[in-house]
């Protein structure tokens, strides 16, 4: 249908297109970026996913549970609810600022990272590690005393380690899948 040169005109506006010169510059767009842009959806799709489950299951753990702990699993997993202002582990009571101006130096990186992400096992990886992070965020932004220096809701408690979230738990994941992926040499750019 289209070969070679075309005009397109509007009323008042006239310009000359070479649409051979279009379809070449589109396809080798469209072939290097498509493993880019699934990259891309899939960290999203990722770190959505884990942002979200944190959330609603913060929210269910605000609601029902309470400092006193509830026996799932025997001594083994205990359901209690905590408050966390520090780092994980409980370490740093008190500086929620510093690591939600942390968390949000990460969030950048991240960005600036995934920009030219190929690899769906580092996107992946990498989704995990930013809805985690988000995870955590939201709550020192959002929960009192509010704007950076709120607390991190706790509520998985296992023997001889400290109470934690699936946020955290998504940080672990996404940093052991990480390491893996470094260790058996996977890059990140195709």
């Amino acid at each position: 249908m289209f070969s070679g040169n075309w005009k397109r005109t509007t009323p008042g506006i006239s310009a000359g297109y070479s649409m051979h010169g279009l379809q070449t510059e589109r396809r080798t767009t469209l072939s290097n970026s498509a493993p880019h842009d699934r990259a891309i959806r899939l960290v999203v799709a990722a770190s959505f996913f884990v942002f979200l489950v944190d959330f609603f299951s913060k929210s269910m753990a605000v609601r029902l549970l309470h400092a006193t702990p509830k026996n799932v699993l025997g001594s083994f997993l205990k359901l209690q609810l905590t408050f966390n202002s520090g780092a994980a582990f409980n370490m740093a009571t008190g500086a929620a600022p510093v690591f939600s101006l942390i968390s949000i130096l990460a969030i950048g990186g991240i960005f600036i990272f995934a920009k030219s992400l190929t690899s769906m096992p580092w996107a992946i990886s990498i989704g995990l590690l930013l809805g985690g992070i988000l995870g955590n965020l939201s709550d020192r932004l959002f929960r009192t005393p509010y704007f950076l220096r709120g607390s991190v809701v706790d509520w998985i408690r296992l023997p001889h380690w400290p109470v934690f979230n699936l946020a955290d738990t998504s940080i672990v994941l996404s940093a052991a899948a990480i390491a893996m992926l470094v260790l058996t040499n996977v890059k990140p750019r195709s």
